[in-house]
């Protein structure tokens, strides 16, 4: 597969991997390369006193280097496909080496492992037993909870900003054992509320409500439908066989990636990709992970179009999806999205009646603009209703300079109370935020 330029450098970690990036895509800087169907790799140059092997997988975009940079991908894979995307020509050794054979053959096997556990029968009768346990210690935990939940309330929540999270981080290790670690997040969570901000009884409660919700959920589990059920369990953080999910037919689109956020918690990188469907106009949210920075499955950068089979996880609220399959596409639409915020406001209502757990939505809103109101910014919509936008500080400069001040469709993350842009269209053209 050949990529361009500027979608190789829109897969640069941060700026100064994209500087170090070109100044890598020069020939004096690989000592060889070669390229073969599959795959490019190089030998380069480095500071150290063994040179560098660097190689890319370009029919799945995967990169390996030996260098020592935690950076994904690093200044040396993105070198060398910028080298290769500028002289193609250059690249005439197609007789890979062992140490790319060999990754390529660990590769394959491991897509031939995958491709033979899905054929594998599950023990349906065994794997009955394993969840009525795995429910029976989630029941133990989430008892010792509701009490202290109550001990909380009946204490008053008022002398919690005196006593640290340090309650809260014990709890939650609790919740790790009693194999809920889904509501262990949302007590870490809790525990980080900043309890000297103005309004944090209101945000606290709110949290409280929803952890209090899914466990009463829970325990009712027996009388609830299948469907709800299934939610309830991802918020307890009840794991979903993918493999068995990807047996089903999924939904085949042009997929717009909107946005993609990445964090970071003890050496595990969580990345959320944001897509939309062009014909079928389904919002889709794909997570991948990764451990202590080893290679992720799927490249997504905003604005890129995907031709793609997914299929969601059972929901109420289809939301969550994995990629069943995929190819690179060249297509491009402008998407027609919602009128006003009232429009807004009805889909999410809907939405949070179906689903109560429901935190986060992505939407696409015609004509909005920035205006700032009182020393705060909010988007406007076409009727002059306006909503707070999260985190401004860190979007509203872009905003501005992309939209001088007129309306464009655009992008936005639904939260609780704010809306967080995501990118806008301008010129019939997608930009990040």
């Amino acid at each position: 597969m050949q990529f361009t330029e500027d979608q190789i450098l829109a897969l640069a970690p941060d700026e100064a991997s994209k500087k170090a990036g070109k100044d890598l895509c020069t020939p004096s800087k690989w000592l060889s390369k070669g390229m073969n169907e599959q795959a490019i790799w190089g030998v380069c140059k480095g500071s150290g006193s063994k040179p560098y092997q660097t190689q890319v997988d370009i029919e799945l975009l995967a990169f390996k280097c030996t260098c020592p940079s935690r950076k994904f991908p690093c200044k040396h894979g993105l070198g060398l496909l910028l080298f290769n995307a500028k002289q193609h020509v250059a690249f005439t050794n197609n007789s890979a080496p062992e140490w790319v054979a060999e990754w390529l053959a660990k590769r394959n096997e491991k897509v031939e492992k995958k491709a033979e556990q899905a054929n594998i029968l599950v023990d349906e009768e065994a794997q009955a037993k394993r969840l009525q346990a795995k429910e029976q210690l989630v029941e133990q935990g989430i008892g010792e909870l509701l009490f202290w939940l109550q001990d909380i309330v009946s204490k008053g929540i008022i002398l919690l900003p005196q006593n640290g999270s340090a309650a809260f981080d014990n709890m939650a290790k609790r919740m790790i054992d009693a194999k809920a670690p889904g509501i262990a997040n949302m007590l870490k969570w809790l525990g980080r509320t900043n309890f000297y901000k103005d309004g944090w009884e209101s945000q606290f409660l709110q949290q409280l409500t929803h952890i209090y919700l899914v466990i009463a959920a829970f325990k009712n589990r027996n009388e609830t439908k299948r469907l709800y059920y299934a939610d309830i369990k991802t918020q307890i953080g009840f794991t979903q066989n993918q493999e068995a999910l990807k047996e089903q037919t999924g939904i085949e689109d042009h997929w717009l990636v909107l946005g993609k956020q990445i964090t970071e918690n003890n050496n595990v990188t969580t990345e959320r990709n944001w897509l939309y469907g062009n014909a079928s106009k389904q919002y889709a949210l794909v997570l991948q992970f990764s451990v202590r920075g080893q290679g992720i499955t799927f490249t997504f950068t905003p604005g890129m179009y995907l031709q793609a089979e997914l299929v969601y996880f059972p929901s109420v609220v289809p939301l969550r999806a994995i990629i069943k399959n995929q190819i690179a596409s060249n297509h491009v639409a402008l998407p027609i999205g919602l009128a006003n915020w009232q429009e807004v406001a009805v889909l999410l209502a809907s939405q949070k009646a179906q689903l109560p757990f429901a935190t986060t939505s992505t939407l696409i809103v015609q004509q909005l603009v920035p205006v700032l109101v009182n020393n705060q910014w909010f988007l406007q919509d076409a009727s002059q209703t306006i909503m707070p936008i999260h985190q401004a500080d860190t979007v509203i400069w872009k905003l501005l300079a992309i939209s001088g001040g007129q309306s464009l469709q655009m992008a936005v993350l639904a939260l609780q109370h704010s809306f967080l842009p995501m990118g806008v269209w301008a010129n019939n053209t997608y930009i990040s935020l």
